[in-house]
């Protein structure tokens, strides 16, 4: 057996052995996630299929409370943090007990600090590797890419998200869909919130024109999953990713933060690669440019990083020289920037190498997108 061929090998034997994820999905709380997912539970228990509550919340939900009643539950870590005891998701022991499936509620949410991962989404990858079936559930509003979005829908800047990446790993990835006055019906009979916190709801996010859009969020969210999947089945024999996109970064955090999350929109809807560059002049050298823009470029990196990209950084003062090279060396089809403000953009005006740059992109048939 040569070389490759025992590595293809490993990696199949590798991934046989890693565990699935199924992630219940909807437009906001009160769908009923958590309801599908004890609700399968106990179907699975009914099979004699070795299935455990990992962790659940509840929210003092009657029917929500009524349904773990007869699951199986491993006990939660108890964490003491600022005088508080607190409960957690204990991983270590559900990879000791390894049941077949386990239940983990609320995968965008951050653990305690000081437990070993800082997100609960990094807990499901660990008991993934482990070779044990998770299930979970999350809200449209949580996904990383799509966070100006729902900032623009919502007015709410959602701090707990998870990485697109994620979802794109899950084997399967289901819709719990309700209508705008379905959800706003359940609000009203308290089945969401307490019935004291009902009309502040309904003055902020429970307003009909909001969920209509997070819903419509939500149903391309899954519907563009469905068709990756199907793409993959039906290619999966040469599985080859022929759209790669580059995005060109720059140390102008706001911009750069979108500039990246729509990027890699856009990979995962051509089910593409796709590369972030940063470009250091002399000019942004670490020596010269303020802590704060230093922080952010770290914390764009990371980014871009949980959003699948592969991180690329090159100090020239040729900026536009330094883009060819890395687009012609990756393969490069589609080359993201951000609108004219953004200063990689002014520099590229500046030193008058953008004909230049838009010549060589066409003569190798490599696409120029301006981001807003």
């Amino acid at each position: 057996m040569s070389t490759v061929e025992a590595n293809k090998w490993l990696e199949r034997i590798q991934q046989e052995k890693k565990g699935k994820l199924k992630i219940y999905i909807g437009m906001s709380a009160g769908v009923g996630k958590t309801y599908r997912m004890l609700q399968e539970a106990h179907t699975l228990l009914r099979n004699n299929v070795n299935v455990k509550i990992g962790y659940i919340e509840t929210h003092e939900r009657k029917e929500t409370k009524e349904l773990v009643e007869g699951l199986p539950i491993i006990p939660r870590r108890q964490v003491f943090y600022k005088g508080k005891q607190l409960d957690e998701l204990d991983v270590q022991a559900i990879i000791l007990l390894h049941p077949k499936v386990v239940i983990r509620d609320e995968l965008a949410h951050s653990n305690i600090p000081g437990s070993k991962n800082e997100k609960r989404w990094q807990d499901v990858m660990d008991i993934i590797d482990e070779g044990i079936d998770v299930i979970s559930a999350i809200n449209i509003q949580h996904i990383e890419s799509i966070n100006e979005e729902v900032k623009l829908i919502t007015g709410v800047d959602v701090k707990e998200r998870v990485p697109d990446k994620v979802l794109q790993i899950a084997d399967e990835v289901v819709n719990i869909d309700l209508t705008a006055d379905e959800l706003i019906t359940r609000l009203k009979e308290g089945k969401i919130y307490d019935h004291n916190k009902v009309q502040q709801a309904l003055q902020h996010f429970f307003q009909p024109d909001k969920i209509l859009q997070l819903r419509e969020l939500a149903l391309k969210e899954v519907a563009g999953q469905v068709e990756r999947k199907v793409d993959y089945q039906v290619t999966k024999d040469k599985a080859i990713k022929h759209e790669k996109f580059l995005a060109c970064i720059s140390s102008n955090h706001e911009v750069a933060q979108r500039l990246i999350r729509k990027t890699a929109r856009l990979a995962s809807y051509y089910n593409g690669e796709w590369f972030a560059i940063y470009v250091q002049t002399p000019s942004e050298n670490a020596s010269k440019i303020p802590l704060a823009s230093q922080r952010h470029l770290i914390n764009n990196f990371k980014l871009a990083t949980e959003l699948g990209a592969e991180l690329i950084q090159v100090k020239s003062n040729a900026i536009a020289d330094a883009i060819i090279n890395v687009a012609t060396e990756k393969q490069i089809t589609t080359i993201c920037m951000g609108k004219p403000h953004l200063s990689l953009f002014k520099i590229i005006m500046q030193t008058n190498v953008f004909n230049q740059l838009l010549k060589t992109l066409t003569a190798k048939e490599i696409d120029l997108v301006i981001l807003s």
